[in-house]
C-alpha cells in the first residue's frame, strides 16, 4: 500500500478561522491593549509591606501570562498559515504585523527582570514561603538570571526592534529559499522537483536513483548558495553582536543555559557520544554489506533495507500509533485518536510547504497541531509518533500557569523520542526476521543522525561561531567546514568523496539568532528518552503516571532536577553511556542478523 493522494490537511478553525475572523482580530487588539497595560503595572513602586509585595510580584506574573499567551496564539497560527504555503504573502504580513505587536510584550519580559532584579533578595525569600509565589519559585529565580545577562531594556527594545529586519528576515530567507528551490528532474517531460520531494528521494531502495536525487540536491543547493551564505553570515553576526552585549561569554555558554543543563552535563554528553564513533562506524559497515556496496556514500544513509517494498497508508499508520500509544497509555492513545480524528495533522507534502517536521501549541485553545511530509515510510511512521510525543507533552502541562510550561529544548526532544520508541518497541515484537532487519536498522539510521550527524552539526556550527566572530565566511568556507565535521565524525563510515558539503543550507536550526547550536537537545532527547523507556519496561503500566508526573515537571526545574526526580545523574557520563549501551545491543544484533542472512540461516 502507498502513502496514498488523501493525506490530511489540518483545520485550523478551533483556533482560528481565517486572518479575518473576528476572534483573530480581537486578539491582535488584546495583544496591544495587554503589552501596554503590562508595560504601565511594571511603573508601579515596590511596596514596603512584604504582603503587598508579593501581590504585586503575583499581578506583575499573571500579566505577563496573559499578554505572552496572545502573542503565542496569534504567532503559531501566522506561522502555521506560512510554513504550510510560503508563496501566502498575507500571513508574511501577518507575521511582520504580529512581531511589531508583540515588541511591548519583549520590552515588558525585559523590564519585568530587570525590576525584579532590584528586590533580588525579597523576590527569592518571598517564592520561597510566600503561598501564592511558591510554584513560580523556579520561574521567578531564572528570571533573577536571565536579568544578568540582558542589556539596558532600552538596548533589549532596539534590539528586539533590528531584528524584526535583521535576523529574523535572514532567517525567513532560508525558510523561504529551501521550501521552493527545485532542479529539472526529468528533461524529457520538463519535470522539476524541489529539494525537499529530493531528500525523500534519499530513502529509495534503487541506489541510482538515490545519487541521481543527491547529485541533483547538491547541484539546487549550489544555485542558491549566494544568498544563503549571506542568510547564514547574517544570522550569526547578529547573535554574536547581541549575545556579546549581553555578557555572554560564549554562544556554547547560552545554549547550555537556553537547554538548563550545566556545562558539565553537556561535556559528560558529548564525550559520551564522541565514544561512541567506532560504534556507529561498526553499524555504516555493516549497513554497506546489506547494500552490497564497499562503503555507503552521504545518500546512502537512509536508503532503505530489509524488507524495503512496505510501504504504510496513512490509515495504517494511524490506527498502529494509537494501538501503540494506548498500549502504554490508554490516555495517551485517546489524545493521539483525537489528534487524527480532529484534523490536527497535516501530512500531504506540496510546493509551497516547508519540508520536515514540527509541533506547535495553540495556549488559549489548548491545542497543539503538526506539520510533517508523510511518503509512507516507517520513517514517515516514526516521524508523525515523534510530533505526537511533543503534543502529549502539551497536552499533559496545558492546565499549567504559562511561565511553568516553557520547557527546554532538551526535554522537549525528550517527549518526541520516548514517543518514537514506544512505537519502534511495538513494531519489533511481531516482526519477522526480514522486518527485523528493516526495523533494527532503521533505529540504528536514526541513532547514527541524532549522534553522529548531530555531532558533525555540533563541530560545524562551533567552528562557525569561532571564523564568524573575525569575519564573514563564503559559501565554500562553510561547505569546507561542513565536510570537516562530517570527516571527523562518520570517519571511515562513509566515502570521504561522497559527503554532505551543503548540509549547513539544507538545517533550518542554524538559522535562528535566538536558538543557537539546536542539535545537541536532539542527542540529549534520545538518551534521556532511552533511560525513561528502561525505567518503563521495569515498571509496567505504573510508569505511565510516572512520567506524566516527569512531563508536568519540565517546565519548573533544570533538566537535571528532572533527571533527579526519574532516577539519573546528568552530569556523569555513565547514565550516558547506558543509553549507548542500548545502541549496541542493536549494531550486535544488525551484524548477527546479516550474517544469518547471508549464511541462509
Amino acid at each position: 500500500m502507498s502513502a496514498g493522494s488523501n493525506l490530511p490537511r489540518w483545520n485550523l478553525n478551533s483556533v482560528y478561522a481565517s486572518f479575518d475572523a473576528p476572534e483573530y482580530i480581537r486578539d491582535k487588539e488584546l495583544l496591544a491593549e495587554h503589552a501596554n497595560k503590562l508595560l504601565i503595572q511594571l511603573e508601579q513602586p515596590w511596596p514596603e509591606d512584604t504582603s503587598q509585595a508579593a501581590r504585586l510580584i503575583l499581578s506583575w506574573i499573571h500579566s505577563y501570562e496573559d499578554t505572552a499567551d496572545l502573542a503565542e496564539n496569534l504567532e503559531a497560527y501566522a506561522s502555521a498559515v506560512y510554513t504550510t504555503d510560503t508563496r501566502n504573502s498575507r500571513a508574511l504580513n501577518e507575521i511582520n504585523t504580529l512581531e511589531a505587536l508583540s515588541l511591548p510584550l519583549g520590552k515588558a519580559s525585559v523590564i519585568l527582570r530587570s525590576r525584579l532584579a532590584e528586590q533580588a533578595h525579597l523576590v527569592q525569600e518571598l517564592a520561597a514561603k510566600d503561598g501564592n509565589l511558591v510554584e513560580y519559585r523556579f520561574f521567578l529565580n531564572d528570571a533573577l538570571t536571565r536579568a544578568k545577562y540582558q542589556m539596558a531594556p532600552e538596548l533589549e527594545d532596539l534590539a528586539n526592534d533590528l531584528a524584526r529586519s535583521g535576523g529574523d528576515a535572514w532567517s525567513r530567507l532560508q525558510e523561504a529559499i529551501s521550501s521552493t528551490v527545485s532542479v529539472e528532474w526529468d528533461p524529457a517531460t520538463g519535470e522539476k522537483k524541489t529539494v525537499i520531494a529530493l531528500r525523500d528521494l534519499a530513502h529509495d531502495p534503487d541506489r541510482s536513483i538515490r545519487e541521481r536525487a543527491y547529485r541533483a540536491e547538491l547541484a539546487a543547493w549550489e544555485s542558491m548558495k549566494i544568498p544563503l551564505a549571506a542568510s547564514l553570515n547574517g544570522v550569526k553576526g547578529f547573535a554574536i553582536t547581541v549575545d556579546k552585549r549581553r555578557g555572554w561569554q560564549s554562544a556554547l555558554d547560552k545554549a547550555a543555559y537556553q537547554s538548563r543543563i550545566t556545562r558539565k552535563t553537556l561535556d559528560a554528553l558529548i564525550s559520551v557520544m564522541e565514544g561512541s564513533l567506532p560504534l556507529f562506524r561498526r553499524y555504516l559497515k555493516a549497513k554497506s554489506r546489506i547494500l552490497g556496496i564497499e562503503r555507503c556514500a552521504f545518500y546512502d544513509l537512509f536508503a532503505p533495507v530489509g524488507r524495503a517494498t512496505k510501504k504504510w497508508s496513512w490509515e495504517e499508520s494511524r490506527d498502529f500509533i494509537i494501538d501503540k500509544f494506548s498500549a502504554f497509555d490508554p490516555a495517551m492513545g485517546n489524545f493521539a485518536r483525537h489528534a487524527f480524528t480532529f484534523s490536527w495533522i497535516d501530512a500531504e507534502g506540496r510546493e509551497g510547504k516547508i519540508g520536515g517536521a514540527y509541533c506547535t501549541d495553540f495556549p488559549l485553545a489548548k491545542e497543539s497541531r503538526i506539520l510533517c511530509n508523510f511518503e509512507g515510510s516507517f520513517d514517515s511512521v516514526t516521524t508523525v509518533a515523534h510530533e505526537l510525543g511533543h503534543a502529549w507533552h502539551h497536552e499533559v502541562i496545558k492546565d499549567l500557569p504559562s511561565t511553568l510550561t516553557a520547557y527546554p529544548m532538551t526535554l522537549a526532544e525528550t517527549a518526541s523520542t520516548f514517543a518514537e520508541t514506544i512505537i519502534l518497541e511495538g513494531a519489533l515484537k511481531t516482526a519477522d526476521t526480514q522486518e527485523r532487519l528493516s526495523l533494527i536498522e532503521g533505529s540504528l539510521k536514526d541513532a547514527c543522525q541524532i549522534i553522529v550527524d548531530i555531532l558533525s552539526r555540533f563541530y560545524f556550527e562551533r567552528s562557525v561561531f569561532e571564523r564568524r566572530e573575525q569575519g564573514e565566511l563564503s559559501a565554500e568556507e562553510f561547505c569546507t567546514l561542513m565536510k570537516e565535521a562530517q570527516l571527523a565524525t562518520y570517519g571511515d563510515g562513509l566515502n570521504p568523496d561522497l559527503l554532505h558539503p551543503y548540509m549547513w543550507a539544507v538545517k533550518s536550526h542554524y538559522y535562528s539568532t535566538g536558538l543557537a547550536f539546536y542539535n545537541f537537545p536532539y542527542a540529549f532527547g534520545q538518551l534521556f528518552a532511552y533511560g525513561l523507556y528502561s525505567r518503563a519496561r521495569e515498571q509496567g503500566s505504573a510508569f505511565a503516571e510516572t512520567y506524566k508526573e516527569i512531563l508536568r515537571l519540565t517546565g519548573r526545574a533544570s533538566a537535571e532536577d528532572v533527571g533527579k526526580a526519574a532516577g539519573f545523574n546528568l552530569e556523569g557520563p555513565e547514565f550516558w553511556q547506558n543509553g549507548i549501551n542500548l545502541i549496541a545491543e542493536r549494531v550486535t544484533e544488525l551484524e548477527t542478523l546479516i550474517q544469518n542472512l547471508e549464511e541462509g540461516k
